[in-house]
């Protein structure tokens, strides 16, 4: 009996390895995995992602997959990755620097790759859900970090209700599911379904809570009301946008009201200003200033091809002043935290080229409606305003909320639109 279960057993497993639907089965796993783990752990996420890329090995269709790779969607961050590589040949900057500079483009690689799974594979929402429910825990230990900081495995006491990574990160997180939630929640609404629609609202409304009352970064602060504005043209009638503004400005009065820690994140924007402009003290809004100022100037020596990749730490370091009352010219970095100004001075005109190519492509192909289509246009625009701000297309944590969130929201497009095309020919 013993051996018949074990024969049986290993015959379930040899087919399960000779099966394509099982290895499918296995990457749509391990991107939920990738989902999921990414608020939590950088480790966790690469190496799920590097799972799942391996388990896409045995049964891939590779010439189907090159075929897709010539489509704009893909073909443009595959372009920007080889500008980057490119980017080393014309760079001043040591060998270690300029390759260290194309690592974080390169997770670039892994969005057409999503993109061809998704289009074929049905689980593509499951992605969404797992980091829905990710960052809805993260939530809750948000809260007990606030409350007992000791809970934290962050080390840094400045950053109140941390418990892993920073308030940047995790504002972006929060605010994405928040502002993602409105169309299932409208949709449900209007097909009367008030319960879920109302457990969709509360859970959007406590990520708000939570950064209202607990921490937020300034970057969402000026991005979600962007976002809820993209929504409301795209999916409501202007009656019921100007009853949701009515209700989001007092809401949002009340919140200013009640919550410190909103207004004191707020004022720090003019307070930030005031002290770069006057004593030149590093602020965080004034480094910003500063660093735009002088990546303005590196892009005028050289703007067609920039300075090469890795670059931007030396040419920093060139224009720094001694430390001293003007302290924030004294600064040197090598990201200027804007996502075109740090293209712009690496790669010129031809590196902004390929960033909106990017970006453009992007947001065209999320045109349509549905829950898939409003995420990815959801993720894109969130990228777009917050790297204003930030180069977060090249930051780890929100490169790859773009990636997955495109990568998999852009598959569901694909696959919605074969099913159409199909359905198209089976009528004609």
């Amino acid at each position: 009996m013993t051996a018949l279960a074990g024969e049986t057993t290993g015959r379930m497993l040899w087919r399960r390895l000779r099966s394509p639907a099982a290895w499918g089965e296995t990457v749509d796993l391990f991107a939920i995995l990738t989902a999921a783990s990414l608020p939590w752990s950088t480790s966790l996420a690469g190496i799920f992602n590097a799972l799942m890329l391996l388990c896409m090995v045995p049964f891939l269709d590779v010439r189907e997959f090159l075929q897709s790779l010539k489509r704009p969607i893909c073909a443009a961050p595959i372009a920007l990755v080889l500008l980057a590589l490119v980017g080393t040949l014309w760079s001043d900057a040591a060998w270690g620097a300029r390759f260290y500079a194309v690592n974080p483009t390169v997770k670039l690689l892994v969005l057409p790759v999503l993109l061809f799974h998704f289009a074929r594979s049905p689980r593509g929402h499951w992605v969404f859900v797992a980091f829905l429910v990710s960052c809805a825990l993260l939530s809750v230990m948000s809260w007990l970090v606030a409350f007992d900081p000791n809970l934290a495995l962050k080390t840094d006491p400045a950053e109140r209700g941390i418990f892993v990574k920073n308030y940047i990160d995790q504002s972006q997180e929060f605010t994405l599911c928040a502002v993602a939630l409105a169309y299932p929640i409208v949709m449900l609404l209007r097909e009367k379904r008030y319960w879920i629609a109302g457990l969709l609202t509360a859970l959007a409304f406590s990520f708000f809570v939570n950064m209202a009352f607990v921490v937020v970064s300034r970057t969402a602060l000026v991005t979600i009301p962007i976002l809820f504005g993209v929504f409301a043209l795209l999916h409501l009638r202007w009656r019921s946008i100007a009853i949701i503004a009515i209700a989001l400005l007092a809401g949002a009065v009340l919140a200013w009201q009640a919550s410190p820690q909103l207004r004191k994140t707020a004022e720090t924007f003019a307070s930030d200003y005031t002290r770069y402009v006057e004593k030149g003290e590093p602020t965080s809004l004034g480094l910003r200033l500063e660093f735009w100022r002088k990546s303005l100037g590196f892009f005028a020596e050289a703007p067609v091809m920039g300075h090469g990749t890795g670059s931007t730490r030396g040419l920093f370091e060139r224009v720094a002043t001694p430390s001293g009352r003007y302290q924030a010219s004294a600064e040197v970095i090598g990201n200027p935290h804007n996502q075109t100004l740090n293209v712009a001075v690496q790669w010129g005109v031809i590196g902004i080229a390929v960033l909106y190519s990017i970006w453009i492509l992007h947001l065209l192909l999320f045109r349509g409606d549905g829950f898939a289509n409003w995420v990815g246009l959801l993720v894109v625009v969130q990228n777009v305003f917050t790297s204003l701000f930030n180069s977060h297309l090249f930051d780890f944590h929100e490169g790859w909320m773009y990636v997955i969130g495109v990568g998999v929201a852009g598959g569901m497009v694909l696959r919605a639109q074969q099913v159409e095309v199909k359905v198209g020919e089976a009528g004609s």
